[in-house]
């Protein structure tokens, strides 16, 4: 059994290849954002950060657009809750793992150039949109679950009560400009859970 290769790799040497490449060109781009700011992130920067080739980086990320989005994706992307049979502690699992993403360097950065691009002339809205769907898909899956268990309000709307539960971590650290902490978790939970919960 020793030397065997993982399921998966008799497809050749192409896809670990490629998922160097991503890698780097995602990693670049953070790193170019932490560094310098959004402004930096031009795909010959990318490029020479990352040591791959600009066809390469167009093959996957036609725009700048799309190479911001997937970077910002390594950062703040699909989370994937247990059920943990209460909608307080999911919740929490929620909220803690976001406040884990924002606090690693650059994240500010990342998150802010992400919502300048936008609004910038040109920006395809719908790209951004469907990103924001993605990262609080998960959100709207414990509410959901809520509803069915009981402990959130039948009367609930799903993707308001998402939005509440994401907007407050990210004006803190965006509009307020101060990096959230645990006690901020904690009262987001306390009033979340205190809005959206059965009266029963």
């Amino acid at each position: 059994m020793v030397g065997m290769q993982p399921h998966g790799s008799a497809r050749g040497p192409g896809r670990p290849r490629e998922e160097r490449v991503t890698g780097a060109v995602l990693n670049a781009v953070v790193d170019l954002v932490t560094e310098q700011g959004i402004g930096a992130v031009t795909m010959d920067a990318v490029a020479a950060r990352a040591g791959v080739s600009k066809p390469a980086i167009y093959r996957r990320w036609p725009t700048k657009q799309d190479l911001i989005i997937a970077a910002a994706e390594t950062r703040i992307g699909v989370l994937s809750v247990p059920d943990l049979g209460d909608f307080r502690a999911e919740l929490r699992f929620v909220l803690t793992a976001r406040l884990e993403a924002y606090r690693l360097p650059g994240s500010d950065r990342l998150i802010a150039g992400l919502i300048g691009a936008s609004a910038e002339t040109g920006a395809v809205r719908g790209q951004y949109a469907e990103y924001t769907a993605r990262i609080t898909s998960e959100t709207r899956r414990i509410l959901e679950r809520g509803i069915a268990r009981g402990d959130v309000g039948p009367g609930t709307d799903v993707r308001a009560a998402a939005t509440l539960v994401a907007a407050p971590l990210l004006f803190r650290l965006i509009g307020e400009q101060e990096m959230p902490d645990a006690r901020f978790v904690d009262t987001l939970v306390d009033l979340v859970a205190r809005a959206v919960g059965s009266a029963g």
